[in-house]
């Protein structure tokens, strides 16, 4: 798929022939609604156990497992808030992978900035809307390979409010269904698609709907509330793309432990003789040093990830206050969820490049290709400036830092664990130690908003996301750390014995080297000097 890449042709995108095969096997074996509740025809399994599955597909080609995603989420969101009439029309066929979803946010002067979205929707007497405007990057958006592509899409109904209040959501197929069940074309056409630097196995699509001025679109719900169905299916596919990012850094971190293991090059330091057989560079400490960088990045992602999927499974089984809890645990995590992954998965992809040296950097071994794949995501699905905001901006102090004062109960609960067992208690106190300094600096932080001083305030937080990224994957490896030494005091032997102690080795490898940028981070973040907001655009050379 990244060799034969989609190409746009007469109008419409063709893709690798596999992805039917591959969205027809999903709809069968139930993969596409696995999490669905059992009234929505689904399997509900647990969000957790599922999202261990997703790792696996995205690890295996993550090209290929977005398309069964998308229409899982554009699915749900009809199932949650559309008719009985949308369920029957369009979800069904979405979910039996026959017909393809997307999430159609993105327009050309429109990215980020949902507010001003300008794609209109004008209402009919006969229930429908005629939709006219553009969209652009929009995954799947186009292809040949699903009999329908169905768009759940943000517009704007005539006299709406301004802003994201003003937006409203649309079922906008590419075909519709007629009074009779025939398909027709519904005035969504594909204009191009985007060549991209990887993750090229799924087409990014333009449309223009409504040149014929018959683009109908179907609501969803009520007017006006289409941002907030929306965030529904953003909120799982900012999981999604830290899933993605997970996997691929994981393949990454296996390709270069398996060459690791097999090239011979050189001698250990102290061995002088010449005539000596050379070892496996594995056996080199700054090897060793970027394969555990590589594997406590990937595992300790992998464990976040699970982490976000227990929580949604507490949250849809719980009640009352725990029910509230686990949803403020989960909004708060979710910018951690999307952005650490994302950005250290692009570092720790290139590690696995340096440990193979110049046959990483060639395209006849695999690393260079994740290499690419990894890029994408500290871009879609909300940059990773867009997370920073969100992180600082909203959910450090939304309901007064209710949730975030949730969280630091649940690192205090784990703390307090580690403090009682031999060999980790020392970790435990560094996690401590550094909980209490992003405390410090998200008091100093927030001392500008409350001044009033926004552009201060906000200026640095994808510097603060980082941050609290660091602090957040110490504390998913203290929780491993504590179930492995529990374990080895329990007396595991054999293969789990040596995993047990490679989990424990990686732990240390964390707090030895990457906690430490914590102090680095708070720094920078309650220095009094705030260049990028006093430098004006001129002071930029030409």
């Amino acid at each position: 798929m990244d060799r034969n890449p989609p190409h746009f042709i007469d109008g419409g995108i063709t893709v690798h022939p596999a992805v039917r095969d591959f969205l027809r096997i999903s709809g069968e074996g139930g993969w596409i609604n696995a999490v669905f509740p059992y009234d929505m025809g689904g399997q509900q399994i647990p969000v957790s156990i599922f999202f261990a599955c997703q790792f696996m597909m995205a690890a295996a080609n993550y090209s290929l497992s977005v398309y069964p995603g998308l229409a899982s989420g554009a699915a749900r969101l009809i199932y949650s808030f559309g008719s009985n009439e949308l369920r029957k029309a369009y979800a069904e066929k979405m979910v039996a992978g026959t017909w393809q979803g997307t999430m159609a946010l993105t327009e050309p002067e429109a990215g980020s900035s949902l507010g001003d979205v300008t794609t209109s929707a004008e209402p009919t007497a006969h229930g429908y809307y005629l939709v006219r405007g553009q969209k652009t990057f929009i995954s799947a958006g186009d292809h040949d390979c699903a009999d329908n592509i169905v768009h759940l899409m943000l517009a704007r109904v005539k006299g709406a409010p301004a802003g994201v209040k003003g937006l409203s959501l649309f079922v906008v197929p590419k075909k519709r269904v007629a009074a009779n069940g025939a398909l027709e074309f519904n005035d969504v056409n594909c204009t191009g698609c985007y060549h991209k630097m990887g993750y090229r196995g799924a087409p990014i699509a333009q449309l223009s709907m409504g040149e014929e001025n018959d683009c109908r679109g179907f609501l969803v719900g009520e007017e006006n509330r289409g941002l907030s169905y929306m965030f529904q299916m953003m909120n799982e596919a900012r999981i999604g793309v830290g899933m993605g990012a997970t996997a691929i850094a994981t393949a990454a971190y296996y390709a270069s432990l398996e060459y690791a293991r097999v090239r011979l090059q050189g001698r250990k330091l102290a061995e002088k003789d010449a005539s000596k057989p050379q070892v496996p560079i594995i056996e080199h400490a700054d090897i060793r040093r970027m394969l555990l960088k590589q594997r406590a990045i990937a595992e300790g992602s992998l464990s976040l990830m699970i982490y976000a999927g227990k929580l949604v499974d507490l949250h849809l089984s719980g009640e009352g206050e725990s029910r509230e809890r686990y949803e403020l645990l989960l909004d708060f995590l979710t910018p951690i969820v999307k952005s650490y992954p994302s950005e250290m998965g692009i570092v720790s992809t290139s590690q696995a490049i340096q440990c193979l040296g110049g046959y990483g950097y060639s395209d006849e071994f695999p690393v260079e290709q994740y290499m690419r794949d990894a890029r994408i995501h500290p871009i879609h699905e909300g940059t990773t400036g867009i997370q920073g905001m969100d992180l600082l901006g909203r959910k450090v102090t939304m309901k007064n830092g209710k949730a975030f004062g949730l969280y630091l109960e649940e690192i205090a609960k784990t703390v307090k664990e580690a403090k009682s067992l031999p060999g980790i208690a020392g970790h435990a106190a560094r996690l401590e130690e550094a909980v209490e300094i992003q405390k410090k600096v998200t008091g100093s932080l927030v001392e500008h908003a409350v001044k009033g001083e926004i552009d201060r305030f906000l200026a640095d937080a994808t510097l603060y996301l980082e941050m609290a990224g660091v602090i957040c994957i110490a504390w998913q490896w203290l929780m491993q750390g504590v179930v492995a030494r529990r374990a080895l005091d329990a007396g595991a032997s054999g293969d789990a014995r040596t995993f047990l102690e490679g989990k424990l080795y990686t732990m240390r490898y964390f707090f030895e080297y990457e906690l430490p940028a914590v102090e680095g981070l708070s720094r920078r973040l309650i220095s009094a000097d705030a260049p990028t907001v006093e430098m004006k655009a001129e002071h930029f050379d030409d």
